[in-house]
């Protein structure tokens, strides 16, 4: 007996060990069932006491829960037990929507995140957060915290904090102490004006820093207030007033870095030197018209840069970054560079931009003002440009300003010789043939192997039309432009070729903006030249469609109109076979119970339609037809002559069979 007293004792934790999770899942089952408040709904660790117009916090919370549900209720500081701060198993806790006026105590000694959005937090005191030391997620959206409400150091209590939302508040300032594990803090929608160079301290470890929409301008911002933050990956400026980017921007980590929406006129050359590892850039709705040449230099990891909405200036000092675009790699994705001065290239995009759109008013290339040349001018109008000898350059030749179109003899227009005979060396005219021809022609002084000649089509305030081009050799004097649009201007430009094959566009480029003439039919446009038979106008085709369309139109409405016709005749003598008698008194004919009924007709034909005289719809039910008989026996008739007292009656009670005897 005492053996197996023995056996029993050591085989006992043998056989309670596998029994003793089951039985400790049953205890906390149990437990969670009978610990959840009246008030709310519990289901597994999630507690639903949201949206029921709550003061308070419900009282009767217990372990094993780990999310909170309080949000949209009326729950104000006074609503916070003291037993819920000994909850330890709460994780998260939703407060969000309800009446606080200060960050609240005695919450959940172990909340990891907590939501406090759209409430009226005016106050955040140091021993409120001491009491989260676990807190690492911190949502104060939408309230009225303002700078004097945030105690000193405040936040710093929260040890563990790395994301603090402070977004659409009072603040005039960065507040004072931020906790050094901190990682993202969104301070965008205050009214920040003023950032400390001892700010960010010690908060070594931000990668996020949102100051969007906010008050911030040059001299607000300290010159080493974000040198500090040497790990930053994202910094967003965005919606403030501006004028040159932040100096001392954190170079080493900087991914993302947002200067859209400011007032910014200017980038130093120096602004974003450092920012190697730098990916996307906006500059966007900004006041820049230029840019300073190397600008980007060092942003070897760009991908995206952003530059809608500015005032480009498409002059002498955009030529470097219309070269810097076309030498981009594909990995780059630039966008918004397109042109809004001078209005002969607004809206046209500067990275299509050629150096013959470009005027320099410091270069040697002539670049004559533009003369448009509309239809009302002769048919032979001609418009003739210089440029001066080659052989004869000086340092800073001055720019030709060539004189207002004197009228000639034979009716052209032509420029006046700006300069002598013996310093002219490239001449070319313009001439208007009619609506779809320009020619161009050129006398050289000097040695030219081809000319190239490029056109472009331009509209009220961009270039419309692809630019073309042509080579034409050297020996030749012109080149007719056709199958142009009439009445609409180009900019036709001419590169002469020297015997070596180089073209100098500095030196000899003529251009100037020719308009054609308008599409006419009379015949006084054949006078223009032979390309007038071959040319149509571009707008015959749809005056023959109108033209057809109209006939069809036509023909058509004289066809309904005859069929409409012919069925109104039709109806009219089919209807007059029927004759009744619209003249007889309303006592002659039979009453129903005590209304007349005036819509029995006295047919005189041998088949008959019953059809209302007054307009009214007939009464429904079944109608009997019955005979009226003369005095003398007969069926009277329409031509039957009755007494003046004889009146016919119809009684409801009186069978079909039966016939209306006179009274």
């Amino acid at each position: 007996m005492e053996v197996q007293i023995r056996m029993w004792n050591k085989d006992l934790p043998t056989l309670i060990s596998p029994w003793i999770p089951i039985l400790l899942g049953l205890h906390m089952h149990f437990s969670w069932a009978t610990t959840c408040p009246e008030e709310c709904r519990c289901d597994r660790t999630f507690v639903y006491c949201n949206e029921r117009s709550l003061t308070s916090v419900p009282l009767g919370l217990g372990e094993g829960y780990k999310t909170l549900y309080l949000h949209n209720n009326q729950i104000n500081n006074a609503g916070f037990p003291l037993e819920m701060h000994n909850v330890a198993s709460v994780e998260t806790v939703y407060l969000y929507g309800n009446q606080l006026d200060e960050f609240p105590v005695n919450l959940p000694k172990n909340v990891r995140v907590l939501h406090l959005q759209e409430n009226n937090i005016q106050m955040v005191s140091r021993a409120a957060l001491a009491q989260l030391l676990r807190l690492e997620e911190l949502y104060l959206d939408d309230n009225s915290i303002s700078t004097v409400g945030v105690e000193d150091g405040a936040f710093r209590e929260a040890i563990s904090l790395k994301t603090l939302f402070l977004t659409k508040n009072h603040l005039s300032s960065v507040p004072i102490g931020l906790p050094e594990e901190l990682r993202e803090l969104r301070l965008d929608e205050n009214r920040i004006a003023l950032i400390a160079e001892d700010a960010f301290e010690n908060v070594t470890g931000l990668e996020l820093l949102l100051l969007d929409g906010n008050l911030l301008m040059d001299e607000g911002i300290a010159p080493g207030a974000l040198q500090t933050l040497v790990n930053l990956k994202t910094l967003s400026l965005a919606r403030n007033s501006l004028t040159v980017p932040p100096p001392n921007l954190p170079a080493e980590f900087l991914v993302k870095l947002n200067l859209q929406d400011n007032q910014m006129n200017e980038i130093p050359l120096t602004a974003f030197r450092g920012l190697h590892r730098l990916e996307r850039l906006d500059i966007s709705n900004n006041q820049l018209q230029s840019l300073t040449q190397g600008v980007f230099d060092g942003l070897y990891g760009l991908r995206q840069l952003t530059v809608r909405n500015n005032l480009w200036l498409c002059d002498c000092n955009i030529k470097w970054v219309i070269l810097w675009l076309k030498s981009l790699p594909a990995t780059l994705n630039v966008r918004g560079f397109m042109c809004q001065k001078p209005e002969r290239v607004r809206g046209m995009v500067i990275r299509e931009l050629t150096l013959e759109l470009i005027q320099c008013p410091n270069s040697t290339a002539t670049v004559p003002q533009p003369t448009l040349l509309s239809s009302s001018t002769a048919e032979s109008a001609t418009q003739t440009v210089f440029t001066p000898a080659h052989s004869q350059p000086t340092p800073n030749p001055p720019r030709l300003t060539l004189p207002p179109p004197t009228a000639s003899n034979d009716g052209e227009k032509r420029t006046n010789d700006p300069v002598g005979p013996k310093q002219e060396s490239l001449r070319v005219s313009f001439a208007v043939l009619n609506a779809s021809c320009i020619q161009v022609s050129w006398a050289s002084m000097f040695t030219v192997t081809a000319y190239k000649v490029t056109w472009v089509k331009q509209g009220h305030s961009l270039i419309t039309g692809p630019m073309q081009e042509s080579l034409v050799q050297g020996e030749r004097k012109g080149i007719t432009l056709k199958n142009l649009e009439p009445k609409s201007t180009y900019r036709i430009c001419v590169d002469p070729l020297d015997a070596f094959n180089n073209y100098h566009p500095r030196d000899h480029t003529i251009c100037s903006e020719v308009t054609t003439k308008s599409a006419s039919f009379h015949s006084g446009d054949n006078a223009t030249g032979p390309e007038q038979a071959a040319q149509q106008d571009p707008s015959t085709p749809f005056l023959l469609a109108g033209l057809i369309g109209g006939a069809v139109l036509v023909v058509l409405v004289v066809l309904l109109s005859i069929f409409c016709w012919h069925m109104h005749k039709k109806g009219r003598s089919d209807s007059s076979k029927w004759k009744y008698s619209r003249g007889r008194r309303k006592d002659d004919y039979c009453e129903a119970g005590t209304k007349k009924d005036n819509s029995i007709l006295e047919m005189t034909e041998t088949s008959f339609q019953i059809v209302s005289l007054n307009n009214e719809q007939l009464l429904k039910g079944d109608f009997s037809i019955l005979p009226i008989y003369t005095p003398n026996g007969g069926v009277g008739s329409g031509d039957t002559q009755r007494r003046n007292n004889s009146t016919a009656y119809c009684k409801n009670s009186v069978p079909e069979s039966d016939t209306c005897h006179k009274l």
